[in-house]
C-alpha cells in the first residue's frame, strides 16, 4: 500500500467528507478552461435517469462530434507555487483539500456507473513538487486503467517542470495532455509566476509533440502498439492579466500550432481573484469581448487559412471591438471585392464574410455542375446578409456600396448594423463594448448608448480604413 507524505501546513481537516473535497476541488478547477465547459447544472427529477452534478461536470466534444460529460476536478488545491493570478496560490487564504488516488478513482467510476459522466478532466495544483504531484495523478490513472479497466476519455494536465519519464507515463495513460502557458511572454511569467519558467512549459510541450509523432508512426507499423496521448495536446492563456497585445498573443498562438501541432489554444479572460499591484485592477467586467475576438481569430487561423500578420500588425496590435476579425479584414481589403463565387479560388471564398469552410466546399463542388445564384447559395448555408456586399453570382451583380470614403462608410455601417445579421445578432455577440458600459454607467439608456457608440464607430472606422 502506498503512503504519501503531506507537509503539516497542507493537511486538510480530518472531518472533511468526500463531498466536501469534491465541492472544493471541482470549484477550484473552474478557472481552467482548456476543455469545453457548459456550466450546466441539472438535477434528475423523481423517477428520472441521469444528472449533471453541479460542482464538477463539464462537456467536451469527441473527434466524431459527440458531446461527452466530464468530471472536471483538481487532485489538490494545496499549492507550493505563488502565481499571483491564481486562486490556488499558496499565499491565498482559501479552503484546501486533497484527494487520495483511491478516492478520486472510485469517485470517477461511481459517477460513470450512474451515467453522470463519460470521462475525467484531471488537473492539480503543485503539491510539494511537480514530480510528486504527477506521481499522484499517475496513481489515479493506473487505478482507472488497470484495476477498474476504465476505457473512457481522460484529459490530464501536465505539471510544468515534470520529469520527462513521468510525462511519458502520463501520456500512455491519458487520451489528451495539456500544458498551460498561462501568460504570453517570459517577462510576464517572471513577474507574475516566478516559480514557473519558459523552459519548464515549452520542454514538456515539445516532448508531447515529438513523442506523439513518433507514436503515430509506430502505431502505423504495429496496430496493437500502446498509444501516446492519441487526442493530442492543448494549452491555455490568460488574457488581460499582462500587457501583451492581441498581436503578440496571436503570433504566439500561430507559432504553437505550427511548431507543437496543438489541437487547440484556449483563452481565459482575466478574473481578479486577489489584490496585487502587479495585476491590473478591473473596474468593470473581465475582458470577455477581447477573449471572444481571440477565439474568432483563432478559428480563422485553424480553418480559414489566415495568417496572424494578415489580421493584425505592429501599427494595429489589437482587435477591432466593433467588427469581428474576418469582417474587419474584408473592409480593410475592400479593393479585392466583389468576387464571383462561380470563379473565385477556394482560398478567396473562405475570406468572404458570410461564407464558412462548409459552404465554401459546397460552392466549390456545386459550381462544377452549374452556375450558382442567390437561391443556391442560401441553400448551401451562405449568410447573404453579410456576403451580399462582397460577392457576385448568376443573376446578382452585388450590393457593392461604391468606392472611396463614402463606400467604406456605407459598408462599415451595414456590417455594424444589427439588422444585417440573422436573428438580430450584433457583431459584438453577447458582450458590450467598453464605451457602451461607460455611457450606461453615466445614466444613458442602453439602447441610446449602443446607437451613439455604433454611430461613432462607423465614422472612426470609415476615416481609418
Amino acid at each position: 500500500m502506498a503512503f504519501f507524505f503531506i507537509p503539516i501546513f497542507w493537511r486538510c481537516p480530518m472531518e472533511q467528507s468526500l463531498m466536501d473535497k469534491l465541492t472544493i476541488l471541482a470549484d477550484s478547477a473552474k478557472y481552467d478552461v482548456a476543455c469545453t465547459s457548459s456550466g450546466a447544472s441539472r438535477a434528475a427529477g423523481a423517477g428520472g435517469v441521469g444528472s449533471c452534478y453541479a460542482p464538477g461536470c463539464c462537456h467536451a466534444f469527441t473527434a466524431d462530434g459527440r458531446c461527452v460529460s466530464l468530471l472536471k476536478v483538481l487532485m489538490t488545491n494545496c499549492c507550493s507555487f505563488d502565481c499571483s493570478y491564481c486562486v490556488n496560490r499558496k499565499s491565498n487564504d482559501v479552503p484546501r483539500a486533497t484527494f487520495t488516488p483511491r478516492e478520486l478513482a472510485e469517485l470517477t467510476i461511481e459517477f460513470y456507473r450512474r451515467n453522470y459522466i463519460e470521462g475525467l478532466f484531471l488537473s492539480s495544483a503543485v503539491l510539494v513538487s511537480p514530480d510528486y504531484t504527477t506521481e499522484r495523478m499517475l496513481a489515479v490513472l493506473r487505478l482507472l486503467r488497470g484495476e477498474y479497466r476504465f476505457g473512457g476519455y481522460i484529459h490530464a494536465k501536465a505539471i510544468p517542470g515534470t520529469s520527462p519519464e513521468l510525462l511519458e507515463q502520463l501520456g500512455f495513460l491519458a487520451d489528451r495532455l495539456s500544458v498551460n502557458i498561462e501568460l504570453p511572454s517570459e517577462r510576464s511569467l517572471n513577474l507574475l509566476a516566478p516559480d514557473k519558467g519558459r523552459h519548464s512549459i515549452f520542454r514538456p510541450m515539445k516532448q508531447i509533440a515529438v513523442e506523439g509523432a513518433a507514436n503515430r508512426e509506430e502505431v502505423a507499423l504495429y496496430r496493437k502498439a500502446p498509444r501516446f496521448a492519441p487526442a493530442g495536446q492543448s494549452t491555455q492563456m490568460i488574457v488581460g492579466a499582462s500587457p501583451e497585445t492581441d498581436y503578440h498573443i496571436l503570433q504566439l498562438t500561430e507559432g504553437l500550432y505550427n511548431k507543437y501541432h496543438l489541437k487547440r489554444v484556449f483563452y481565459s479572460a482575466y478574473i481578479p481573484v486577489t489584490e496585487d499591484t502587479r495585476l491590473p485592477a478591473l473596474d468593470t467586467k473581465p475582458p470577455l469581448l477581447r477573449e471572444h475576438r481571440l477565439y474568432q481569430a483563432d478559428w480563422l487561423l485553424r480553418f480559414y487559412e489566415f495568417k496572424a500578420e494578415e489580421l493584425l500588425d505592429r501599427d494595429n496590435p489589437n482587435f477591432n471591438p466593433y467588427l469581428d476579425p474576418k469582417c474587419n479584414w474584408a473592409v480593410q481589403h475592400y479593393g479585392l471585392f466583389p468576387v464571383d463565387v462561380n470563379r473565385a479560388p477556394f482560398e478567396m471564398l473562405l475570406r468572404v464574410p458570410g461564407i464558412g469552410p462548409k459552404s465554401a466546399r459546397r460552392i466549390w463542388h456545386a459550381r462544377k455542375q452549374a452556375a450558382l445564384g442567390l437561391d443556391e447559395l442560401k441553400r448551401m448555408g451562405v449568410v447573404l446578409k453579410r456576403a451580399q456586399y462582397f460577392i457576385t453570382c448568376r443573376g446578382f451583380a452585388g450590393a457593392h456600396p461604391g468606392r472611396g470614403s463614402a463606400g467604406r462608410e456605407r459598408i462599415t455601417r451595414a456590417l455594424i448594423d444589427p439588422n444585417v445579421f440573422s436573428g438580430g445578432v450584433e457583431q459584438l455577440s453577447m458582450f458590450s463594448p467598453p464605451a457602451v458600459d461607460r455611457l450606461v454607467e453615466q445614466g444613458v439608456p442602453p439602447r441610446t448608448a449602443q446607437k451613439m457608440v455604433r454611430e461613432e464607430a462607423v465614422q472612426c472606422l470609415a476615416r481609418a480604413l
